[in-house]
C-alpha cells in the first residue's frame, strides 16, 4: 500500500508540474518514461527514509551523584514525566529503520548506570551489589566502557522466552546497545541510531543481547550499514568489543563470560529480528498480557496500557525524591588498571 501511495504522489507531482507547463507553452504533451519514474521514485525513497519523528527529551536529576539515592528521571516533549523504558518510542522514523537509544553510560566512564526496572517511571540509577555502588574495572588497555552504552526503549527480553539457537532464556531487561560512533554522549541523552549487528552474551545462563549501532549523525554513519562495514571502516573494533565483554568481570573474581555463535557478531538482518521480537515481548508486558516479573510498568503515554498513569501522578513520583545535591567523592580505586592474561 505504501508503494502505491508513493507512486501516486510521484505521478501527481510530475503531471501537475510538467504537463501544465507544456500546455501553457502550447508544446506537445510528453508523458514520462519508465526511467524518469524510477529516478523520481529513488528521490522519493531517499526523502522518506530520512523522515525522522524527532522528539525532544530532558532529564531531571535527583539526589547526589555517586550515591545510593541518585536518580535520573526523564521528561517528554510536553514536560510530563516519562519512563525511558516504556514511553520513549523504539522507532524514530516512520520506516522503522532508525531507533531511539537511551544512553545510560557515556563512553570512557566506569559507573554502572542502568534503567531501574523495579522503580516507578524507571529512572536511571547506579547498580548496587552488597550495598555498594558498582563500577566497571579498567581492564588494560580498556578504560571504562569503550562505547556509549545504553538501552533500546520499548524492548524486553522475556525471561520465559527461549532463544532457539542458544537454548537460554531472556534476562528480563530491555535490549542493551553499544553505540560505536565518535561522540561521547551524556548520561540520559536520547539519540537516534541505526542498527548494524548484534552479539549474544550468555550471562550467568541467560541470553543477553548486545546490539551494535551507530548514531545517525556520526561522520561514519553513511558508510556503516551492516556488520561487515564495521571491520572495514573500524578495523579491530569488533575484536575489542568481544574481548571487553569476555574479560570485564574477571577482576571481580568471576570467570570470563561466554558467548553464543563463538563470539561472532551477527548481521543487521539478524539483529533487527531480535529487536522486533523483543519489541513484541515488550508489547505483551505493557499490555498486561503476561507476568511483569517485578518490572514497574507505570507510564504516562501508552494509550492501551492498563499501567498508564496521569501526568500528575508521574510528577509526584519524581517529587518524592531528594533534590539534586553535590556529587559525592569517588575512591581513587576507580582509576586503577587491572591486567588479565587469557
Amino acid at each position: 500500500m505504501q508503494r502505491v501511495d508513493r507512486f501516486r504522489r510521484i505521478t501527481q507531482v510530475f503531471l501537475q508540474k510538467n504537463i501544465f507547463q507544456q500546455l501553457q507553452q502550447k508544446q506537445p504533451v510528453i508523458f514520462p518514461t519508465a526511467a524518469t519514474f524510477r529516478k523520481l521514485a529513488s528521490n522519493e525513497r531517499q526523502f522518506s527514509s530520512s523522515s525522522q519523528v524527532k522528539m525532544s527529551y530532558g532529564i531531571v536529576e535527583r539526589g547526589c551523584p555517586n550515591s545510593l539515592e541518585y536518580r535520573v528521571f526523564f521528561s517528554g516533549p510536553n514536560g510530563n514525566t516519562v519512563s525511558p523504558f516504556h514511553d520513549i518510542p523504539l522507532f524514530a522514523n516512520t520506516e522503522k529503520t532508525v531507533m531511539n537509544m537511551v544512553v545510560e553510560i557515556p563512553r570512557w566512564t566506569n559507573s554502572k548506570m542502568e534503567i531501574c526496572k523495579e522503580e516507578k517511571m524507571n529512572p536511571i540509577k547506579q547498580d548496587v551489589k552488597k550495598g555498594a555502588l558498582r563500577y566497571v574495572k579498567n581492564v588494560f588497555p580498556h578504560h571504562g566502557y569503550i562505547w556509549n552504552y545504553g538501552a533500546l526503549p520499548q524492548t524486553w527480553e522475556d525471561p520465559k522466552h527461549e532463544t532457539p539457537e542458544t537454548k537460554t532464556l531472556g534476562d528480563n531487561d530491555p535490549l542493551d546497545v553499544c553505540e560505536i560512533g565518535q561522540k561521547v554522549h551524556t548520561r540520559g541523552a536520547v539519540i537516534q541510531v541505526k542498527v548494524l549487528g548484534v552479539m549474544c552474551l550468555i550471562d550467568e545462563g541467560e541470553t543477553d543481547w548486545k546490539v551494535l549501532a551507530i548514531d545517525v549523525t556520526d561522520p561514519l554513519a553513511s558508510d556503516l550499514n551492516d556488520i561487515e562495514d564495521v571491520e572495514k571502516h573500524m578495523p579491530g573494533f569488533l575484536k575489542a568489543t568481544y574481548e571487553w565483554f569476555k574479560i570485564y568481570k574477571i577482576p571481580d573474581g568471576k570467570p570470563e563470560n561466554k558467548f553464543a555463535f563463538n563470539g561472532e557478531a551477527k548481521n543487521k538482518e539478524y539483529a533487527m529480528k531480535v529487536v522486533n521480537e523483543c519489541n513484541k515481548q515488550w508489547q505483551q508486558l505493557i499490555g498486561k498480557e503476561c507476568d511483569n516479573h517485578g518490572i514497574a510498568c507505570e507510564n504516562t503515554s501508552v494509550a492501551s496500557s492498563p499501567y498508564k498513569i496521569t501526568p500528575e501522578d508521574g510528577k509526584k513520583i519524581v517529587e518524592t525524591q531528594p533534590q539534586l545535591g553535590a556529587a559525592k567523592p569517588v575512591a581513587d580505586e576507580i582509576d586503577k588498571w587491572h591486567y588479565v592474561k587469557l
